[in-house]
C-alpha cells in the first residue's frame, strides 16, 4: 500500500485527542498523530481537548515545537490547536470536539493513552472512502505497562472483540471512532453530559447513531495501542469496571426508552442483573472447586457487572471519571 492516501475529493479531517492530565501521555503521542497527517493528502487539523480544570495541557500543547513539525505549506497539515474545556465530564469534552469539529468533514477520536499503528490514519480513510458510513469503528489493542499477574491474564479482561473489515457494528467507544459529521449534524446527535462522569456517553451516542439509520463500518487495520497503566491491572479496578459497565447500560436501556415502557424494561433489567450475579458466582464457586482460574476471575466479572445493572435499574450511579 502507498504511504500516501489519494481519492479524488479529499475530507477535511480534524482529530481529536481527548485528554486529563496525562501530559506524558500526550508528549508520546502528538509527534505520532504529525507523522500520520503526513501521509495524507487531505487536510488534518489536530486538536487537544484538555478536560483539566487547572489547564495543564497548555504550555506542552501550544509549545513552538509542535507548529514546525507541522509544516503546513507543505503537506497541509495545521499546527497543533489546543483548546480548553474546564467543564468536568468526558461528555463535555467530547461535545466539545464536535463543537470544534464544524468547519471538517470528519471528525476522529484517539485517547491521549493510545498509540496509532503504522497506517492507521491512511485505513480509516480508506474504509471511509469506500462505505461512505456515518462512522468507521477501529480495534483497540492492550499493551501492558507491567506484566499482569495470572488472574489479569486468564480472565482476557483487556482483550477486545474484532471483526472484518467491512463488517457493520451497531456499539462503539470514541478510542478509535471517525464519524461523518455531515451525517451526525443530520441525526441530530450530541453526547448526553449527564453521561459525563459515569461514562457510556459514547455507548448511547453510537446506539443512537445506529438505530436513527446511520451505519457503522468496522476497520480491522486501523489499529490503535492502548497503554494500560499498572495501576489498571488490579482486581479492585476490573471489577469496578464492570460494575460500571453494568451500571451505565441499565441506565442507558431506561433513557433510551419511552417512558409507558420503562417498567417493564427495568423489571427485564433487574432479571437479566439477578441471573448475571448468580452465574457469576456459580461459575466463581465452580471455578475454585476445579481449580480453574479463568473461571473464577470471569464469574467474579460477571458477578460485578449483574450487581451494577441492579444498581443503574433503581436509577443508583457510578462515577467512574474524576474530575477536579
Amino acid at each position: 500500500m502507498s504511504s500516501v492516501h489519494r481519492s479524488t475529493r479529499d475530507p477535511r479531517v480534524v482529530i481529536a485527542v481527548l485528554t486529563y492530565r496525562r501530559p506524558a501521555d500526550l508528549e508520546e503521542l502528538l509527534p505520532e498523530l504529525l507523522d500520520q497527517a503526513g501521509m495524507v493528502l487531505a487536510p488534518v487539523e489536530i486538536i487537544v481537548i484538555d478536560n483539566d480544570p487547572d489547564a495543564g495541557a497548555r504550555t506542552l500543547v501550544t509549545d513552538t515545537r509542535w507548529v514546525e513539525a507541522g509544516e503546513p505549506a507543505s503537506t497541509g497539515v495545521t499546527p497543533i490547536r489546543y483548546v480548553h474545556e474546564p467543564t468536568p465530564g468526558i461528555a463535555s469534552a467530547r461535545n466539545r470536539a464536535l463543537h470544534e469539529g464544524q468547519g471538517a468533514d470528519l471528525l476522529i477520536f484517539i485517547d491521549d493513552d493510545e498509540r496509532p499503528s503504522s497506517h492507521w490514519l491512511v485505513q480509516l480513510l480508506d474504509t471511509y472512502s469506500t462505505y461512505r458510513p456515518a462512522a468507521v469503528v477501529g480495534p483497540v489493542l492492550s499493551q501492558y505497562d507491567i506484566e499482569p499477574d495470572q488472574w489479569i491474564r486468564a480472565g482476557g479482561f483487556f482483550e477486545r472483540r474484532r471483526f472484518i473489515t467491512g463488517t457493520p457494528v451497531s456499539l462503539a467507544a470514541t478510542n478509535n471512532l471517525l464519524l461523518d459529521l455531515a451525517q451526525v449534524r443530520r441525526l441530530g446527535l450530541s453526547f448526553d453530559e449527564r453521561f459525563g462522569l459515569s461514562g457510556g456517553s459514547d455507548s448511547l451516542f453510537t446506539r443512537q447513531l445506529h438505530q436513527r439509520g446511520g451505519q457503522m463500518i468496522w476497520c480491522d487495520e486501523a489499529i490503535v495501542i492502548d497503554i494500560v497503566p499498572a495501576d489498571r491491572l488490579t482486581r479492585e479496578w476490573v471489577l469496578q469496571r464492570a460494575f460500571r459497565m453494568g451500571n451505565t447500560w441499565s441506565r442507558i436501556n431506561l433513557d433510551d426508552t419511552e417512558h409507558a415502557k420503562r417498567v417493564l424494561v427495568r423489571m427485564n433489567l433487574q432479571a437479566r442483573g439477578a441471573a448475571r450475579v448468580c452465574g457469576g458466582i456459580v461459575r466463581y464457586l465452580a471455578g475454585s472447586l476445579v481449580g480453574q482460574v479463568p473461571l473464577r476471575a470471569r464469574g467474579l466479572r460477571t458477578a460485578a457487572r449483574g450487581a451494577g445493572m441492579l444498581a443503574g435499574s433503581v436509577g443508583s450511579v457510578y462515577h467512574e471519571y474524576k474530575r477536579g
